[in-house]
């Protein structure tokens, strides 16, 4: 009797987090030698539909280098960090590269990750830094109706600040964390505005953890609310870098699953060095 094939690996991952169900989970396959076109690896990414899938192919002639595309259940994209982070941590967890570094030629082109000792003494817990591009923000001329739409999107919210991000999102400044979690945003208004997705933030209050909070909102991407997105933090860390004078961060996505990143902007060379940790909830097989 002729052997079943196994199919494509993958491995879900929650991301950003220390603990299982928290964080932002993404599930990470492993196509090998499987060729597959772009609509299977859509169709995937729909059938698994949390906010993003990560698909890894070897790159021959090198040890740790990996091509890495990223999916939402309703397309590609180009920059994820989340899912990087995820990818990185099923790589260095099951011995799959022989260095604490590793490479993914992806469509923001060659991005780092690498392992990191946590200091603490627990056996195999390690951290995973994400080398990435500064995402700039800047001023944003609206009109009368886009200021409006976007304010009907946000519920009416207070707007402190308002900038444009270079991935074509907006950043919307509210005035405290209690502002963020409260927030019930209309994913339908947020369809009409005219950007991507709608990053709201807010600065700590003095004597908390973190430096600022934040939440992310894509429904033009299949996600209404990412639960934890590294993408967004390169433009938060440029944000906030700004307003507060400071290249080092401790940021908290507060979404319902909420998630912890430890950013530093390199303003010399344009880069912000995402780290946080992950942990594996789910393997298996795509048979199809």
């Amino acid at each position: 009797m002729e052997k079943k094939k196994k199919g494509v690996k993958y491995l879900v991952v929650d991301a950003f987090t220390d603990s299982a169900f928290k964080g932002n989970p993404a599930a990470v396959c492993f196509l090998n030698n499987e060729i597959r076109d772009d609509a299977w690896l859509q169709s995937l990414a729909a059938e698994f539909n949390i906010s993003q899938s990560s698909f890894l192919t070897p790159i021959t002639g090198f040890e740790a280098r990996f091509g890495l595309r990223w999916f939402t259940p309703l397309a590609e994209v180009d920059l994820c960090g989340h899912a990087t982070l995820a990818s990185a941590h099923c790589l260095f967890s099951n011995g799959l590269v022989y260095s604490d570094n590793v490479e993914f030629v992806t469509r923001s082109g060659v991005l780092t990750a690498k392992r990191v000792d946590d200091g603490e003494a627990k056996g195999g817990s390690f951290l995973i830094e994400l080398n990435f591009p500064v995402v700039p923000t800047c001023d944003i001329n609206l009109s009368d109706a886009s200021s409006s739409m976007i304010t009907k999107a946000l519920n009416g919210a207070t707007i402190l600040d308002i900038k444009a991000t270079a991935t074509n999102n907006i950043l919307v400044v509210l005035p405290s964390l209690e502002s963020v979690t409260e927030l019930q945003p209309v994913m339908d208004d947020i369809l009409n505005c005219p950007c991507d997705g709608i990053i709201v933030t807010a600065a700590a209050s003095p004597g908390s953890a973190y430096d600022f909070h934040s939440r992310y909102f894509a429904p033009k991407l299949g996600v209404n609310e990412d639960p934890v997105c590294g993408s967004a933090h390169c433009a938060l860390a440029h944000y906030w870098s700004l307003k507060m004078n400071k290249c080092d961060f401790l940021a908290h996505q507060a979404s319902r699953r909420s998630g912890t990143l430890e950013i530093h902007l390199d303003k010399e060379k344009q880069r912000v060095l995402l780290r946080g940790k992950a942990v594996t909830v789910m393997e298996g097989h795509v048979l199809v």
